[in-house]
Formats: structure tokens, sequence, C-alpha cells
């Protein structure tokens, strides 16, 4: 397995993971309350850092257990990680023009979070099913 593609599972996993444990977290903070009511932003914030300190140390786990020389991408690598991130960065878009929409229309805070966060969650998720799907089924030129 490619190193680029052992980073895309540690992406897929820990975004998803990360984003579970939020939503776990703010469902049972709710107990019958409105969403606007509920606190959120030290579990928003606690699950990104967690989840980046988590995929850095999984990175590097990777990193040391891959054979020398084979983690410096190749030209098929640098191409389908362009590829992956264009299709990822789609969600980003979304959640900018969601956000956006949210604050025009004066919605709480927590809507506007919530859609910017699960718009990024979206991305990273989106990009690394693409990256993995190229490096396992094959990556065509366009």
């Amino acid at each position: 397995m490619a190193f680029a593609e052992k980073r895309a599972w540690i992406m897929l996993v820990v975004s998803t993971i990360a984003y579970a444990v939020y939503v776990v977290i703010i469902l049972r903070r709710l107990d019958g309350r409105s969403p606007d009511e509920v606190s959120y932003a030290s579990v928003l914030v606690g699950t990104i850092v967690a989840s980046i300190v988590v995929a850095i140390v999984l990175n590097i786990a990777a990193a040391m257990t891959t054979p020398r020389g084979e983690e410096k991408p190749d030209q098929r690598d640098r191409e389908i990680q362009r590829a992956s991130e264009y299709i990822g960065q789609s969600f980003v878009v979304i959640g900018a023009v969601a956000a956006l929409l949210l604050a025009v229309f004066e919605a709480p805070y927590f809507w506007i979070a919530n859609a910017v966060y699960l718009c990024f969650v979206l991305s990273a998720l989106l990009s690394s099913i693409a990256k993995i799907f190229a490096y396992r089924k094959g990556f065509g030129t366009w």
C-alpha cells in the first residue's frame, strides 16, 4: 500500500470517528433543549484538536513503518493527490456558502459553526475516498 493511501485511510477513519464523537456528545447534551442553547464550542474545538493530534501521531507511525524511500510521491501519487483534493474542496465551498447564507439570515452561531464543521468533515471524507478509490481501482487521466 502506497504511503499516500495509508494517509488517506488515516484521514478517513480519524475524521469519521471525531465527527461521530462530536455528534454523540452534542446529542446527549440536548436533553430536550433547543440546539441553540447547547454548549458546543468546547466540544467542537476539542474534537478538532484531538483529531489533528491523533492524525499526526498515526501519520508518524505510518511513516516509521514504511520502507525508506517509499514515502516519496511519484508522478501518479501527485496526480491522485491533486485530483482528490479538487474533489474534496467542493464541500469546503458548499460549507462557506452555507455559512454565508446562515449568517445573512441571522441564524444562531450553533448552526453556522456546525454547517462549517460538517462540510470540512465531508471534504476530508470525500477527498480520502477519492484517493483510496484511485489507488485501488486505478486513476484515469482526463
